[in-house]
């Protein structure tokens, strides 16, 4: 990956490098710059759409301008789901789309993403061309050809009807209690009014954003709220989208949590019992090895992508699959939507309960997953590659994994934001898992201290 753009586009605290105004007008001149080199036409559109935080503002208008000094037009979709901002892409024909959010991180951070026409992120060879143009100075089109901007009409409704339309047009959810927390994020306006239309009783919370309390206490990363609401309204289902709404946890009727592998599970044997699964399951290297196991007997094939909702869509496409998403609830229908969409995996979750006349609790019970352990270990910043493949630390690996057998699990990951190199372990037996984490952890600092 690039050195400015992450796994999932370019993020950090708003006033520092990169989010700064000054870096994202640039950028925003960069990317439409690169854009122009591709399309037909007089100022092709790129739409912009934002979460609710306070900074989101200063960035949309840095990015209006920066785009506008390329030659492009902007159309300004306002408060909007990351998955919305890609569907109105493609539905519209525009040259790009643009996503000004920090995801489930605090208020305190911005990101900048983008999708290219098709709805899908940029590739790393435009992402190549626009960190060349970063480093250019910034000349701007002459005026006959600068862009212009406008606020885009409808966005809501059509992402609504979108959503709906995902859905038989016969399905309706009328007799379901549903809480939605909406985690005062993108989604605040959209998600409730999505499912009131297809006829669910909606307990909203989660729903008055101040630019300041997007995920604060609320939303997928913090499920209290949610918990507390379905148990108190006796809901049939509570659905925790996070700030931009790309991934979504449940809880269901008895208050438990559902993350996303079981999502994964229940959606899965769902559609191929309906003869639609087209495929496959794509998961990633942190997917509980339960799921695996369990789709196997099945009769589903899995394999596993990078962390990263980025590399499960690459690894659905290689394979012509369908179905592919994350245990934190980034879930992918990609005969749905081109990235994860945290509205539209509740929509099918409902459907399965409905269709099969089952809980989400009855659902999801078959599936035990596995005790999982994970320990950060600080190790020297840059070091982490080189820790994971020393061969004492890969011949610990091997020992550990053949005392587990076939129903255990590690992974060694070197943090891609952190000096850290992170030991998880899975396994059926919980002081087992425990143990080997712990004995692993002490293999990697050893290893650490060796190498530096």
């Amino acid at each position: 990956m690039s050195a400015l753009f992450g796994t999932d586009g370019v993020r950090g605290e708003f006033g520092t490098d990169p989010i700064t105004p000054e870096n994202v007008l640039k950028l925003g001149w960069a990317v439409g710059s690169v854009l122009l080199k591709h399309q037909r036409g007089v100022n092709p559109q790129v739409l912009i759409g934002k979460d609710t935080r306070i900074s989101g503002y200063i960035l949309e208008s840095a990015l209006e301008a920066g785009f506008a000094s390329a030659g492009m037009n902007v159309s300004l979709l306002g408060p909007m789901p990351t998955p919305g901002i890609a569907y109105l892409t493609r539905s519209a024909r525009a040259a790009a789309g643009v996503v000004v959010s920090a995801s489930h991180n605090p208020y305190s951070d911005n990101g900048i993403k983008f999708f290219s026409s098709d709805g899908f992120k940029l590739n790393d060879e435009l992402i190549g061309a626009v960190e060349a143009k970063m480093a250019e100075p910034i000349r701007c089109v002459p005026s006959d050809k600068l862009g212009k901007a406008r606020r885009f009409p409808d966005a809501e409704g059509r992402y609504i009807e979108f959503c709906k339309h995902t859905l038989p047009y016969r399905v309706t959810f009328e007799g379901m209690k549903v809480v939605v927390d909406c985690a005062h994020g993108a989604a605040y306006s959209i998600a409730p009014s999505v499912f009131r239309e297809l006829g669910a009783d909606v307990i909203e919370i989660g729903t008055s954003p101040d630019g300041f309390n997007i995920n604060k206490d609320c939303g997928s990363t913090s499920l209290d709220a949610v918990q507390a609401a379905v148990l108190e309204h006796q809901a049939d289902i509570g659905i925790a989208l996070d700030g931009d709404a790309d991934r979504v946890l449940f809880i269901d009727a008895k208050g438990q949590v559902v993350d996303g592998d079981q999502v994964l599970y229940l959606m899965a044997l769902f559609e191929e019992s309906k003869g639609r699964l087209g495929g496959g399951v794509v998961g990633t290297l942190m997917t509980n090895l339960a799921l695996e196991l369990a789709l196997e007997e099945a009769g589903i094939p899995f394999i596993r992508a990078a962390v990263g909702d980025r590399y499960v869509l690459e690894k659905l496409q290689e394979n012509n699959w369908l179905l592919g998403g994350e245990t934190s609830g980034h879930i992918i229908c990609l005969d749905k939507n081109t990235t994860g969409d945290g509205i539209v995996a509740a929509l099918q979750v409902m459907r399965a309960m409905q269709s099969q006349q089952k809980s989400l609790n009855e659902l999801t019970s078959s599936l035990s997953l596995f005790p999982q352990t994970m320990i950060n270990v600080k190790v020297r910043r840059g070091s982490g590659q080189a820790i994971v493949s020393d061969t004492q630390v890969r011949t610990a690996v091997d020992q550990a994994e053949a005392r587990m057998g076939r129903a255990g699990r590690v992974v060694l990951r070197p943090s891609g934001t952190e000096p850290l190199v992170r030991v998880m372990v899975e396994g059926e037996q919980a002081e087992l898992v425990q143990n080997i984490t712990s004995e692993l952890a002490g293999v990697v600092e050893a290893a650490s201290e060796r190498l530096a």
